[in-house]
């Protein structure tokens, strides 16, 4: 992670999952808070399949970007759809529900977010950094002249 970008992204979805924490401990309480889950069962297992993600995309693993977007996307990207058809056919909704669309886009924006910068980032595989070694083998300017009475064993693996 060497972009601000992938940071950001990280932060939201840290973000994000704490606030899931919240909505879905206050819903198992019972107590009164705009934002109710979809449904408990599948928030709990999800907030665990998130905690995953959220490590994966960390270390840049892709698997967990797509695992991140397939709960999501699966997740809300449902309830999202069929509320916005139910709204575009008529029917009235409550300020509570229109949290719930506001909560269900940013539930699908977010993965489709995450799982792009990882397919974007150019520096993923491309040139990985390994700070413990790269000090030895990328400072040539530091490197001995020899001549042809020197060692010629070569102790470097190239």
């Amino acid at each position: 992670m060497k972009s601000m970008g992938s940071y950001l992204l990280v932060f939201f979805m840290a973000m994000f999952w704490v606030f899931r924490i919240i909505v879905a401990f206050t819903a198992t309480m019972g107590m009164n808070f705009p934002f109710q889950p979809i449904d408990r069962t599948l928030e709990i297992i999800l907030l665990f399949v998130t905690l995953i993600c959220i490590i994966l995309v960390v270390k840049r693993k892709l698997v967990g970007g797509l695992l991140y977007l397939l709960g999501y996307g699966l997740y809300f990207g449902v309830d999202l759809y069929n509320t916005v058809v139910a709204v575009i056919n008529g029917a009235t909704i409550e300020f509570s529900q229109y949290a719930v669309i506001l909560m269900s886009f940013i539930g699908v924006v977010l993965p489709i977010c995450v799982v792009f910068e990882l397919l974007l980032d150019k520096n993923r595989k491309a040139h990985p950094v390994d700070k413990k070694t790269d000090w030895f083998y990328k400072n040539e300017q530091f490197d001995r002249k020899l001549d042809e009475r020197a060692d010629k064993n070569n102790y470097r693996t190239l």
